[in-house]
């Protein structure tokens, strides 16, 4: 009798008309998910099923996996991929008026005098592609590459941009590229997460881990930070005096509250929780290995330039070709280190010489390996640079009106150069690429009709383009 008034407590709070609104909402929200994605999705909405379970696209794909090195800070196309002579003319000169008519710069003003690349171009490969003289690696597998000159954006501060290249908003919360791609696609190793990120450079990104956020999807999605160093995830390794057999008793006495509680409410955050606990335990065995670049073969470190037991873009490049030769879907690089407001000569000498030999070798190394023809691999950041000058006479301001991108493998019709922009590199003139465009041109790559992938929240059927964008047909093979 004196657990009674509990008893009448639970069976109180568990049959009133707010708990039903409340907490039935959402597998009423499951069910309706459910008659829209086909009972595969339903099964894992609902919590049955593990959400990272093998999905098959809407149709057949040609990329199977993404690489995505971002480029955090924003590069100068100016100094890299995009040879503008005029503006070398100019140096030292204010732009014509016509040019900035209606023009917003982020810190200078638009006035101020137009400034002459730092670095030399050459052509590459039977493509003839121009390359700075600060990428030698990338000029080598020149013929490998789609160059896109022509993007554009509508964010000119990095944050908000950082955010709308990584989830097609500038607000918070919107799930990230790798989410939708798990959420499609699910994962082929069970072991390991589906979405992977690393954070190299002089600091994280400016769009902290909105970059990599699963938003409004269950935290299944969500990217998973790992390091290049020690354990992959911190926590990884079991405290002293805690052996396997007591994890495992551990983690099942928690399944097993968490599996009553999810069939009192069905919220299917819960079978992500689940699935995390188990995920983690699994990790404990594969991860450690699955990071481990000591054994490589002395000839591919040499390739990378990478060195075991040390933090840097280039062990987070061997990693990532690791991990999706083990099966993980999407793998971020955020290399925050670009933003060259001034110091532009030597930055940029700086930041290509941490990158250029690694991201080549990347593209070099999933080739030799037959991985590279299904596996997407895509190199830039959030904007470009102003041709106008910043910093004295060695920087440059934000520019979200032109900027240069590349991509590689997984469908992608490599050994053209796509778009072009005005002689001060200030406006595209022609072959416009958007960033919802990029983005719809990806989903496309991955199997998916980026009008068609969508979720419901809050009433509002959410996609990762919008209501906007185009596949950019020019880019495929």
């Amino acid at each position: 009798m004196k657990h009674l008034p509990q008893l009448l407590e639970e069976h109180r709070r568990y049959h009133t008309r707010r708990w039903f609104f409340r907490d039935c909402g959402v597998g009423l929200g499951s069910i309706a998910l459910g008659s829209l994605l086909g009972s595969d999705r339903a099964s894992a909405a609902s919590g049955s099923t593990n959400p990272l379970a093998v999905k098959e696209p809407q149709f057949t794909a040609k990329a199977k996996r993404v690489i995505f090195l971002f480029q955090g800070g924003a590069p100068s196309h100016l100094e890299l991929f995009d040879n503008k002579p005029e503006l070398t003319k100019w140096d030292g000169k204010l732009p014509p008026a016509e040019l900035l008519e209606g023009y917003r710069a982020a810190f200078i003003s638009p006035n101020s005098t137009l400034l002459g690349p730092k670095y030399q171009f050459s052509r590459h490969g039977e493509s003839g592609a121009e390359i700075s003289e600060l990428l030698p690696h990338t000029a080598a597998i020149a013929d490998d590459l789609c160059i896109v000159k022509s993007m554009v954006t509508d964010a000119f501060n990095h944050a908000p941009a950082q955010i709308f290249m990584s989830t097609g908003s500038q607000q918070f919360g919107r799930p990230s590229m790798g989410s939708w791609t798990t959420y499609g696609l699910g994962s082929e190793n069970q072991d390991l997460p589906g979405f992977v990120v690393f954070s190299t450079g002089k600091k994280g990104a400016s769009g902290g881990a909105n970059n990599h956020g699963c938003g409004f999807l269950p935290t299944a999605y969500a990217g998973v930070p790992f390091r290049s160093v020690g354990d992959p995830v911190l926590y990884l390794s079991n405290p002293e005096g805690i052996d396997d057999t007591f994890q495992r008793d551990t983690i099942d006495g928690i399944r097993a509250l968490n599996e009553q509680r999810l069939g009192h409410v069905g919220d299917p955050e819960i079978s992500t929780r689940i699935s995390s606990y188990e995920l983690a335990y699994r990790m404990q065995r594969v991860a450690p290995e699955a990071v481990d670049i000591a054994r490589e073969s002395p000839e591919t470190l040499e390739l990378y330039g990478a060195k075991p037991g040390e933090s840097s873009y280039a062990n987070a490049c061997l990693t990532a070709r690791r991990l999706v030769e083990r099966g993980v879907r999407f793998v971020q690089i955020h290399h925050e280190a670009w933003d060259h407001h001034g110091g532009l000569t030597k930055g940029l000498k700086e930041q290509c010489g941490q990158t250029d030999r690694a991201s080549a070798a990347l593209i070099t190394d999933l080739k030799q390996r037959g991985l590279l023809d299904d596996t997407l691999v895509i190199w830039g950041g959030e904007f470009g640079r102003t041709p106008m000058v910043q910093g004295g006479n060695d920087g440059r301001d934000h520019h979200p009106n032109a900027f240069a991108m590349w991509l590689a493998g997984g469908g992608i019709k490599t050994g053209q150069t796509l778009g072009a922009t005005d002689e001060f590199g200030f406006n595209v003139t022609e072959d416009k690429v958007h960033v919802h465009d990029l983005h719809a041109t990806i989903l496309h790559l991955l199997g998916f009709d980026h009008t068609q992938l969508s979720v419901r929240s809050q009433g509002l059927d959410f996609r990762l383009t919008g209501v906007a964008g185009n596949v950019v047909e020019k880019l495929l093979a």
